[in-house]
């Protein structure tokens, strides 16, 4: 026969292995022959047993016991999954407390924003034992086997060593995984890209500063009008990697080292920098499908590597919420409400990012995780949406007044007058707001008057000081107009207008004199 304290280990253990072998419970601590902790999720709710080898001889120090696991398991809060936690806490030994304690069998709950509610065993003698039958019948164990016949001490000791070892290997398999999950890559692409990034950002300030918009197109900003006019579809790739602003800049390259060191930890570089270029080029496609103004920033290929995050959650679901889940999901999704929020931002891109990051994750798959039905699938809808963006995005963008202004900026460059006016009139038919209605119908009749067509270019002139009766340059180009046409009074009148807005101007100086005969400011 063997010893109480060889037989409350061998109890100790033997619960603790049949409830990770056969009833889904993982082992998160052991402490050599003292201490086990194991936890199961089900339904939202992490099921948390706690043994100990050793009981109290007093209920005051159990009670102080319990009170200690209560402030352990709310520390845990980083490991447990569950809304809920529930606490089973077993106590393996051959003698109970001398005082009465029996009201602490009743269940105990913490009342906080993570429920924590706990059941206290006091496990004896493992052959006729009623808690061991109440531990059974609160997990769910039934068929939980602690029992043996009582073998020799060199059996019970062998017996003993290879529940350790049983249970030790299940202990150190689970965190074998989790670091192999974490290092299937070395951080070198992350790198690569933040230099990059950081070198073009030089040049562009270098060569007229990164918030000069001629400069952004110059050094390949996403530019609706050059992709659809000159078919430059490789802006959809430079323009990940120019900032508009210092601030611009640090943000994304801050997301892009957190982010994308975890990435590349998770799926590898090769992998990570396909998944980091097809994000990218998918919240491009967005960007040009849903936001005609040029842009640029690596926002969309940030939202791809959530995107793959997501993904890798979806894979090794306990891992991710055990590690980084919570932290990702509260930072996207603050993210998602400030860009919603500010109208400045290109959600267009982000979201673009944030899906085609996920398919190509899915499509490149996590290494050791293939799934080749799942990767087909991923892959066509990626093909699917990028086309239907493109699609889309042509439609989009010719009926788009932003876009039909961008255009006529090209045009006029190029001398084109008549096909300023075409593009006008396309971006009037399609709802323009009133600040866009006032730009159109001015760079219309800009380009009457190029046409020498004064008269046509009055009622856009005249329409465009009544949606904006500080538009300086209409007031004076309306001038011209009328005294082209012969219309002398109407002629000072906006002249003298456009003198108020603009006293300094030299050519509103000049044309002033020209109307009036008076130089400006002695009437």
């Amino acid at each position: 026969m063997y010893d109480d304290e060889q037989n409350e280990q061998y109890t100790l253990y033997k619960i603790a292995y049949e409830l990770a072998a056969h009833h889904q419970f993982e082992p998160l601590y052991i402490n050599d022959g003292k201490e086990i902790w194991l936890e199961m999720y089900q339904q939202k709710t992490s099921y948390v047993v706690r043994l100990q080898h050793g009981g109290f001889d007093w209920k005051n120090h159990l009670k102080q016991d319990i009170a200690n696991i209560f402030q352990k398991v709310k520390a845990m809060k980083g490991l447990l999954r569950g809304k809920s936690v529930e606490i089973y806490n077993v106590y393996v030994s051959a003698h109970e407390p001398l005082d009465d304690w029996e009201f602490l069998k009743k269940p105990m709950q913490l009342k906080e924003k993570t429920s924590v509610k706990m059941h206290v065993y006091y496990i004896s003698d493992m052959n006729d034992s009623s808690e061991l039958r109440r531990f059974q019948a609160d997990t769910g164990a039934d068929d939980l086997v602690v029992t043996s016949e009582s073998p020799v001490e060199e059996k019970s000791e062998e017996q003993l060593q290879d529940l350790k070892t049983r249970l030790t290997k299940m202990l150190r398999d689970k965190e074998a995984e989790v670091q192999n999950v974490f290092s299937r890559g070395k951080p070198f692409w992350t790198y690569i890209l933040l230099a990059v990034n950081v070198i073009l950002f030089g040049l562009l300030t270098m060569f007229g500063g990164s918030e000069n918009l001629e400069t952004l197109v110059k050094f390949g900003a996403k530019y609706n009008v050059g992709i659809i006019e000159d078919g430059e579809w490789w802006r959809i790739i430079t323009s990940m990697f120019l900032h508009i602003g210092v601030f611009h800049l640090l943000m994304n390259m801050l997301a892009v080292y957190f982010l994308g060191t975890a990435v590349e930890r998770i799926f590898g570089s090769w992998r990570f920098i396909v998944i980091y270029f097809l994000s990218g080029i998918g919240g491009g496609l967005a960007s040009f499908a849903f936001t005609a103004n040029i842009s640029a920033g690596a926002s969309g290929a940030l939202f791809g590597l959530f995107g793959a995050l997501l993904y890798f959650g979806t894979v090794y679901k306990k891992i991710f919420l055990q590690t980084m889940g919570q932290n990702i999901m509260l930072v996207l999704i603050i993210n998602l409400i400030f860009g919603f929020s500010v109208s400045q931002i290109d959600m267009g891109a982000h979201l673009g990012g944030l899906v085609t990051g996920f398919l190509a994750s899915a499509v490149v798959a996590i290494p050791h995780k293939r799934r080749v039905g799942i990767q087909l699938a991923a892959g066509v809808g990626y093909i699917v949406i990028a086309v239907a963006l493109i699609i889309y995005g042509f439609q989009a963008n010719q009926n788009d007044p932003s876009y039909q202004l961008l255009k006529m900026d090209e045009l006029r460059q190029s001398d084109q007058y008549e096909a300023m006016i075409e593009s006008a009139t396309t971006g009037l038919e399609h709802k323009p707001d009133q600040d866009e209605e006032a730009l159109l119908r001015f760079q219309r009749s800009y380009a009457y008057l190029l046409l020498n067509q004064p008269d046509k270019a009055i009622p856009d002139l005249e329409k465009t000081i009544k949606l904006d009766d500080s538009f300086t340059e209409a007031f004076n180009n309306l001038a011209s107009a009328y005294y082209q046409t012969g219309s002398q009074e109407q002629a000072e009148e906006m002249i003298k207008r456009a003198y108020e807005l603009n006293p300094d101007d030299q050519d509103i100086q000049s044309l002033y004199r020209e109307i009036t005969g008076e130089a400006p400011g002695t009437s």
